[in-house]
């Protein structure tokens, strides 16, 4: 029973570390992958100190770099905080292991004497001639051999547990360097943290001193992003209005198939919302309910980028805007993709650079500042199809991404993939 017990304590172990190294794993990948959007954002940084010229794109740049850096010293924090507890769960384990040895060997070593006391084939068979009866000698035969197995089974779990023990007290001190490295991680990442935001701290004091000019700067880009924002409404709108139209054109086709083949009028349709109408068809409604059934799994407009810019109400100085998407700083020369199956509604060039509305169904997605396109209006697109280039105009390389239901602009964040 004892030997089952520490085989059994054994199995619980071995999951317990399968789930630590699944969860090890999770952080590592987090980090790294934080990591990657970090060195994104200091390639576009340093490009942007080039220019010698501070804009709106590298003070959100600079702050969503710090929030990264935060984000990575916490993902440390939780890696080392699960090694402390695989290294008291280990160290617990070792501590178990060497005293079920211990008393392993004891119970070996009384076996052993008492093997040597009776090892002689004389002593043998005075023990079996000894018994009362032919029934009682044979199990005596028999309790000798099954002796004989024990001894050998227990000579197998000594070096079975002596190896466990070992491999055990690897891990240990694996375990007790990599919590040595990763405290060291965290105090560079500590040191860099405060060099950027000492950096800010410099940024925000020349935007503060500037700030007229910045504020006309933001008046500026308000003003062209809600010509856009305009435009994107009036194009989803003349969509709902073409829906429509289309519907009713059909009402009337069939009143008068009716009167002209003598048949009662069919009942006029009745008046519906604008999903409705975007749905009317069932290939519409089909492409509609598989986007939303994706909601949360989208994939990104770009391969590899960082959101500096949330959805909704924004404040930059003394000036307030609406942001009816999210920004994505990006690689220079990124190209843009589809996240979805849909249609090309409109591309429109703005001011040097191009916008792309996509329907899906009830739904409209939006891809904005694009220095070229590769479709045109009334192609298909599929899932990561390109659909053009991110603009590099000097500045910071960024997209603006929007989803919308209908008319109403949607958070990107929930519906994209995280």
């Amino acid at each position: 029973m004892k030997l089952y017990r520490l085989f059994f304590f054994l199995f619980l172990m071995t999951f317990a570390v399968q789930g630590f190294s699944q969860n090890s794993a999770q952080l590592k990948r987090k980090k790294e992958a934080i990591q990657r959007e970090i060195e994104l954002l200091q390639r576009n940084l340093k490009k942007a100190a080039n220019a010698k010229k501070l804009t709106l794109s590298e003070i959100r740049a600079l702050n969503t770099k710090i929030d990264l850096m935060q984000s990575k010293i916490t993902v440390i924090n939780s890696e080392i905080k699960n090694l402390d507890n695989q290294i008291h769960e280990n160290t617990n384990t070792v501590r178990s292991l060497k005293e079920q040895l211990a008393h392993l060997k004891k119970e070996y070593a009384g076996m052993i004497r008492f093997a040597q006391r009776n090892k002689n084939a004389y002593d043998k068979m005075m023990f079996v001639f000894a018994a009362k009866d032919f029934n009682q000698a044979y199990k005596r035969i028999k309790y000798m051999q099954q002796f004989g197995q024990y001894r050998k089974k227990q000579a197998a779990y000594i070096q079975g547990t002596e190896k466990n023990l070992n491999n055990k007290i690897v891990i240990l001190d694996k375990s007790l360097k990599e919590k040595s490295n990763l405290l060291r991680e965290q105090e560079n990442e500590k040191e860099i943290l405060g060099k950027n935001k000492t950096q800010r701290s410099a940024v925000l004091n020349k935007f503060s001193k500037q700030e007229r000019q910045y504020n006309q700067d933001i008046s500026k880009r308000k003003k062209q992003q809600q010509a856009i924002d305009r435009q994107i409404r009036q194009a989803i709108q003349r969509e709902i209005a073409l829906a429509k139209k289309r519907e009713e054109e059909a009402a009337r086709a069939a009143a008068a198939k009716a009167r002209a083949e003598n048949k009662p009028a069919p009942e006029a349709p009745k008046a519906k919302t604008t999903a409705g109408y975007l749905t009317a068809t069932p290939e519409s409604a089909k492409l509609s309910a598989a986007f939303e059934s994706n909601r949360g799994g989208l994939p990104w407009p770009v391969a590899q980028g960082s959101i500096t810019e949330g959805f909704g109400r924004h404040r930059e100085g003394q000036a307030s805007y609406d942001n009816a998407g999210i920004t994505i700083q990006t690689a220079a020369g990124a190209t843009v993709r589809a996240v979805f199956n849909g249609k090309v509604s409109r591309v429109m060039n703005n001011l040097g650079t191009y916008f792309v509305l996509i329907k899906h169904g009830e739904y409209f997605t939006v891809y904005q500042n694009l220095t070229s396109v590769s479709v045109s209006a009334g192609d298909n697109v599929s899932t990561k199809q390109s659909i053009g280039v991110v603009a590099d105009t000097g500045d910071i390389p960024e997209l603006q991404f929007q989803i919308w239901r209908g008319s109403v602009a949607q958070n990107p964040q929930a519906w994209i993939a995280k």
